[in-house]
C-alpha cells in the first residue's frame, strides 16, 4: 500500500495495513533512485520499506510499501517515518546530522548514524577528520571570506578549487579557480557573499579517477568491493568499469584506503569512496559519500551480493555477502538531455541488444543532467562488456530526438 501523507505519528498510521510484517520495518530518508534500488533489495528478505520524499510521486514510491510526503529537513515528518518503522536509514547526506540526533535521542536507530553524517556531510570537516586519520587527501583550507580565500590562492597557486562545504554533488558547487581575477567571481558564483561556507582544495594532479563501495557492519566489519575506474563527463559519472586495471599493488592500496576512510567515520552501510590515482601510483581520498553510490550500481549483475541488498544487511545487523566480482562489468549512466516527460525513446533497441540490462528509474520528468536511468553488462571481458553496455546505453534518450 502506498501512503502520501501528513503527520499523523497514532497507532494506527504507524503500521502498514493489510499484512503482519515479516521482518523488520526499514525507513529510508529521501526517495530518489538509491532508495528505490534499496527497497527492491530488501523486499526478498522479507523487509517492509517506508520512504519519506518531499515531493509525490518519486521513484523510489512504487516500490515501497508506504510513500509518505514531507520534508526530511523539518522535524516532525522525520519523527513520524521513525515512528512508522524498526530504524532510519538514507538514501542522501543532505538531512540535517542534528535532526537525526534528535531521532537517536528519542531512541529510534539511525544507521549511519547521526554522527557519522555530521563528519561526513560537511566536506571540509570530512577531510579533517580522514586527515587526522593519517588518511591522504589534497592540501586544504577554510575560507569564511575573501581575505582567506586570498590567503589559499597564494598557498596553492593556481588553478585550484573552491568547494561548497554542503550539498554538492556532480560538480555542482565547485569551481576551478585559475587565476587571481577569478577569485571574488568564484567566491560570488557559490554564495560566499551570501553566507554560504565554503573552503579552497588544491589542484590534484591525478591521472584517473577510481572508487570503491564498502560496506560496513554495525560490529565493524566490512565486504570491499573491487577498485573500479570512473570515467566523468561533465563532472557526471558517465561509465564505471569493474574492476580497474593496472598494477595489483596499486589497486590494493586503493582499496585500503577507501575501508580505512570508510572505518574513520564510524559507518554502518554501503558507502562509495571517490579516489584519485596520481602518476606514480598514489592514491588520494576525493570525497565519501554515506550512502550507496553510482559507482557501484555494476553490483546488481555484477557480484554475488549487490551494494544495495548489502546496505540492508549492514544496517540490519546480519551476515554481509560476498562482495566478489562474478565477471567483468561496465555500467554506462543515463543522462536526460534536456527538460522533458520522463519517458525514454529507444527503449526496445537497448532491449534487443543481448547482455544489456536496463534500469529506468521512474522519474516523471527528465532534465539536462539528470540521472535517468543506466545500463549495465557482465561479459568475459571489459571491452566486450563496454561495447554491449554503450551500445545499448546510445539507444535510449531521454529528452531529445530518438
Amino acid at each position: 500500500m502506498h501512503v502520501e501523507n501528513d503527520a499523523d505519528t497514532s497507532s494506527k498510521a504507524a503500521r502498514p495495513p493489510g499484512r503482519p510484517a515479516i521482518g523488520p520495518r526499514i525507513g529510508i530518508i529521501g526517495g530518489g533512485q538509491l532508495a528505490r534500488m534499496i527497497a527492491i533489495a530488501a523486499q526478498p528478505l522479507g523487509n517492509d520499506i517506508v520512504v519519506l520524499e518531499r515531493t509525490p510521486h518519486y521513484p523510489a514510491s512504487a516500490v515501497a510499501t508506504q510513500a509518505l510526503v514531507g520534508d526530511w529537513n523539518s522535524l516532525a515528518p522525520l519523527q513520524d517515518l521513525a515512528a512508522r518503522v524498526d530504524l532510519v536509514t538514507l538514501e542522501n547526506e543532505f538531512v540535517d546530522a542534528g535532526l537525526l540526533a534528535e531521532l537517536e535521542k528519542a531512541g529510534h536507530t539511525v544507521l549511519p548514524s547521526a554522527r557519522t553524517l555530521g563528519l561526513v556531510q560537511d566536506k571540509l570537516i570530512q577531510k579533517q577528520t580522514l586527515q587526522a586519520a593519517g588518511l591522504p587527501v589534497p592540501q586544504l583550507l577554510d575560507t569564511p571570506d575573501l581575505k582567506t580565500l586570498g590567503a589559499a590562492a597564494q598557498a596553492f597557486g593556481f588553478p585550484f578549487l573552491l568547494k561548497a562545504r554542503r550539498n554538492g554533488y556532480d560538480g555542482k558547487g565547485n569551481v576551478t579557480v585559475r587565476a587571481a581575477s577569478e577569485l571574488e567571481g568564484a567566491w560570488q558564483k557559490l554564495g560566499g557573499d551570501r553566507g554560504n561556507a565554503l573552503f579552497a582544495e588544491a589542484w590534484c594532479p591525478f591521472v584517473r579517477e577510481l572508487a570503491v563501495i564498502i560496506t560496513r557492519g554495525r560490529r565493524g566489519e566490512s565486504a570491499v568491493y573491487p577498485v573500479v575506474e570512473t570515467v566523468q563527463r561533465d563532472h557526471i559519472c558517465h561509465i564505471v568499469r569493474a574492476p580497474a586495471t593496472g598494477a595489483p599493488e596499486v589497486l590494493a592500496r586503493a582499496g585500503d584506503v577507501a575501508n580505512r576512510a570508510v572505518a574513520a567515520v564510524g559507518a554502518v552501510g554501503s558507502f562509495g569512496v571517490e579516489l584519485f590515482q596520481l602518476a606514480d601510483g598514489s592514491i588520494v581520498v576525493n570525497e565519501l559519500a554515506p550512502r550507496v553510490h553510482n559507482s557501484g550500481h555494476y553490483t546488481i549483475e555484477g557480484c554475488v551480493c549487490s551494494q544495495f541488498e548489502n546496505h540492508v544487511r549492514a544496517v540490519l545487523g546480519l551476515p554481509l555477502g560476498s562482495p566478489r566480482l562474478i565477471a567483468p562489468a561496465v555500467m554506462v549512466n543515463l543522462i536526460g538531455t534536456a527538460k522533458a516527460a520522463g519517458h525514454p525513446q529507444g527503449l526496445e533497441r537497448a532491449l534487443a541488444v543481448p547482455g544489456a540490462h536496463v534500469h529506468l528509474y521512474g522519474k516523471a520528468v527528465s532534465a539536462a543532467g539528470r540521472k535517468m536511468g543506466h545500463v549495465t553488462a557482465v561479459a568475459d571481458t571489459l571491452a566486450a562488456a563496454e561495447e554491449t553496455a554503450v551500445r545499448a546505453a546510445n539507444h535510449i534518450v531521454f529528452g531529445g530526438p530518438a
